[in-house]
């Protein structure tokens, strides 16, 4: 499941010190960034084309009801030989939790994985969740992401956080820990340390999920988010298992990471 359905408020802002093609520039005005031309690929190839790596052949992108331009490309400008793309339209952009919850009849009851449209995530570590038996998600160290990925120290802060119990099992994670106010989750303290271990949004759930995305509250930013209904989900009794894990993790969500995505891609084919 690839949640692509935001409205790409960051990848639309203006920035005049980033370097884009025409094309880049018309991708980036639009808001959709998992259409962002990369080598003349959208980025959601190279994101599809990890997946089909990690063995997964049935793949939901979660869109706006306005999505043409992404099934058209999938429909009609190319073929995906190795994954099968369906589309799940979310009405309204209200928050990741409830772009879940809009694809909960094409899990049929199966396990599923979730994850951004506008990450590239290693192919290790989504195997690695494929190859799990309960919920779970990938714990990136916070050294390793900066030294590894195009993601500054300094947007770390636009991640969830996670503290692990000793067993491995999520203990509490924070959504946004830079956001003027924090989100109140029975299973988040306060005010706790930060944890060196972040999440980016890349999840194995069952159908445990839905019942949390359905009744978790409005974040401080006004949003259903995936990661409070996570926490929501682990006050319940739901446990997730934290799988160490290393990038790099290409983020593309504004527009000056293009120039650096497309350098770290260069000679890189994706084959969806």
């Amino acid at each position: 499941m690839i949640l692509a359905r935001g409205l790409g408020t960051r990848m639309r802002t203006v920035d005049s010190a980033a370097v884009l093609s025409d094309a880049q520039r018309r991708a980036a005005d639009s808001g959709l960034k998992a259409m962002m031309p990369i080598h003349g690929r959208p980025f959601l190839d190279y994101v599809l084309s990890a997946i089909a790596d990690a063995g997964i052949e049935h793949v939901a992108l979660v869109v706006a009801p306005d999505h043409d331009t992404l099934k058209r490309y999938y429909d009609r400008t190319t073929s995906a030989a190795r994954v099968r793309v369906s589309f799940v339209v979310q009405p309204e952009a209200i928050g990741t939790a409830d772009a879940v919850r809009a694809a909960e009849a094409w899990t049929a009851g199966e396990p599923f994985l979730a994850m951004n449209a506008d990450n590239l995530y290693p192919v290790a570590a989504l195997t690695d969740l494929v190859a799990l038996d309960e919920p779970g998600l990938p714990g990136f160290s916070a050294d390793d992401l900066v030294s590894t990925s195009n993601i500054p120290a300094e947007r770390l802060a636009s991640f969830a956080f996670v503290e692990t119990d000793e067993g491995g099992y999520v203990k509490s994670i924070i959504e946004k820990p830079g956001a003027p106010s924090l989100p109140s989750s029975p299973s988040i303290p306060s005010s706790p340390p930060l944890p060196s271990l972040i999440s980016m949004n890349v999840w194995r759930f069952d159908s445990c999920i839905f019942d949390a995305c359905a009744s978790v509250a409005r974040s401080a930013r006004g949003e259903f988010e995936l990661p409070e209904a996570v926490a929501l989900a682990v006050s319940r009794g739901v446990r997730f298992r934290v799988v160490p894990a290393r990038g790099p993790v290409l983020d593309l969500s504004r527009r000056a990471d293009a120039a650096d995505v497309e350098r770290r891609l260069e000679g890189v084919t994706p084959r969806t």
